[in-house]
Parts: C-alpha cells; sequence; structure tokens
C-alpha cells in the first residue's frame, strides 16, 4: 500500500529517480537526489510501504531520536519529494529508494501509479555502474531513452551491455511498457576506486540532469570534492607505479569506443591481474 501526505498540483512535473543497492556504484546516483534535496528543499508527498519490498534482515530499520529523547523507528522505503526549484517554470519529483528485495514488478507498478497521480510527464533514471575508465578523464554516461530522438538529442551512447539488471532497468522497461516518457544515464566509475563517495561521478549526472531541465544546478561543494578525489587518487598513483601504469592504459584505450561496464567476473580478473604485477601486495589505491 502506498502512503500519501496530501498530493499537490504541479507543474508539468518531471521526476528523477534513484536506488540504493546494486545500480549505484561508489553511491554517486542516489547522491545526486540528496544534493538536488539539499539545494530545492521540498516536501514528501508519498512513500511505497516497504513491509511488500524489503528483507528487512538485510535492509534493516534504523532508530533515530527525535528531539534528542523519543526513540523512533524509520524504515527503509521509496519516498516521493516534491521539489520547486528556483527560476524554473516546472516541479521535480525526486524519487529515492533502495532497490527491492522481492515484488519487483508490483514495486514497478506502485511506483508508476505515485507518478501518474502527480501528472509526471517524464522519469529520468540515474545509475552508476564500475567500468574501466581512467579517473583523469571526463567519466563516461551512457543510457537510453523509450523515444531514439531523445537518445540523440541529449547524445547518449547506447550500453553494449547484456546480462543481469537491477531495478532501474526493470524500471525503464515497465515505463516505456506504461507510455510514460523514460530516459536513464549511466555514469561509470573507476572500478579501481568504487569506494563512495564519488563526487566525479555525481557532477557528472548533475550536468546532464541541468542539461535536461534547462536550469542551472548548484553545484561548487561538488567540484571542489571532486578536485579533491581526483588529487588523493594522483598521490595513490605517484606512489604506485603499477596503477599509474594500468591508468596510463585506460588514457590510451578511451579513445576509442571501450565504454563497456566490465562484469563481475571481468573486476576480478582485473583486479588480480593488477595485485599479481604488483606481488600481491596492497598499496595506497587499495583502500581509496
Amino acid at each position: 500500500m502506498t502512503e500519501f501526505d496530501g498530493l499537490p498540483v504541479l507543474r508539468s512535473p518531471i521526476a528523477i529517480a534513484a536506488f540504493e543497492g546494486w545500480n549505484d556504484a561508489a553511491d554517486a546516483s542516489t547522491a545526486v537526489v540528496e544534493h538536488l534535496g539539499e539545494i530545492w528543499g521540498g516536501k514528501v508527498v508519498a512513500s511505497l510501504d516497504p513491509e511488500e519490498f524489503y528483507d528487512f534482515q538485510v535492509n534493516r530499520p534504523t532508530v533515530t531520536l527525535a528531539d534528542g529523547e523519543t526513540r523512533r523507528v524509520e524504515w527503509p522505503t521509496t519516498r516521493f519529494t516534491v521539489a520547486k526549484p528556483p527560476g524554473a517554470d516546472r516541479d521535480v519529483v525526486l524519487i529515492r529508494g533502495i532497490e527491492p528485495s522481492m515484488r519487483w514488478r508490483t514495486f514497478c507498478d506502485e511506483l508508476l501509479e505515485v507518478c501518474h497521480s502527480l501528472d509526471v510527464s517524464r522519469i529520468i533514471l540515474l545509475g552508476a555502474l564500475l567500468a574501466d575508465v581512467p579517473y583523469t578523464r571526463p567519466l563516461p554516461i551512457s543510457g537510453s531513452a523509450s523515444d531514439r530522438s531523445v537518445a540523440e538529442r541529449y547524445g547518449l551512447t547506447l550500453s553494449r551491455y547484456e546480462g543481469p539488471t537491477g531495478i532501474v532497468g526493470v524500471l525503464q522497461d515497465v515505463a516505456t511498457r506504461a507510455e510514460l516518457d523514460a530516459l536513464s544515464f549511466w555514469v561509470h566509475v573507476p572500478h579501481y576506486a568504487n569506494n563512495p563517495p564519488c563526487p566525479k561521478a555525481t557532477l557528472a549526472l548533475l550536468h546532464r540532469i541541468e542539461e535536461v531541465l534547462d536550469l542551472p544546478i548548484p553545484t561548487a561543494d561538488l567540484a571542489e570534492e571532486s578536485a579533491e578525489w581526483e588529487a588523493r587518487l594522483r598521490q595513490a598513483a605517484e606512489q604506485d607505479a603499477e596503477l599509474a601504469e594500468y591508468v596510463r592504459e585506460l588514457e590510451e584505450r578511451s579513445g576509442d569506443d571501450g565504454m563497456q561496464a566490465l562484469s563481475g567476473d571481468e573486476i576480478a580478473q582485473e583486479f588480480e591481474k593488477y595485485l599479481r604485477r604488483r606481488g600481491g601486495q596492497a598499496g595506497p589505491a587499495a583502500s581509496f
């Protein structure tokens, strides 16, 4: 059952959605929704009943203190927040959740039902995946759209990935079948620097949101954090010749169409090769 808190009448709303879990390498995509919520504010207008969709031994509820005294249990769920960006002629529905443990089709149906109730005309789905890309270059964005002309307009390089998918891929398919305009952006996160946060990846997704909304988004703090993130990686590479050589190889490859995501086996193989090259010893980049 979906819980509503009074649905407002919105101005040509667009939804932006991201989910914790398999679709969210380095927490880069959910960080986008969090950033937009921080700068735009907003009001939570609906949430999905978590009882139907989550294994609470995997995604446990948390206990917080309200007013420093009252204990409150917060359940993992998917929430819908309505934001009104300054200077925009449309409202934005921010959807932040966790990839469900079960009943994915029902989950998608209920999520789209809320979007329909809010008169959402387009849903932008965000994801982050591990890939063999150099941290020194702009992080690639791939994706897809229900309308090929939309994909061309935003210069999307369509992913050639085949294999298991997450809730972002399933939701895009369900939305398209329901004739809701669906657009996805996936940022490619360096697999050798995948510990969150990855501000450079979050920033890359935010630039795409700016493009779609035709609206400037304040990102000064993220830009500074991105520069610091690159500096830490550069320092790690300076102390680790094998890592530096690996990044150089990726830079040489980045001119071709090598934007494919790595599979789990490929990531393991790459990491094993990296460890073999450096004698099996962990280095500065290993804990980055």
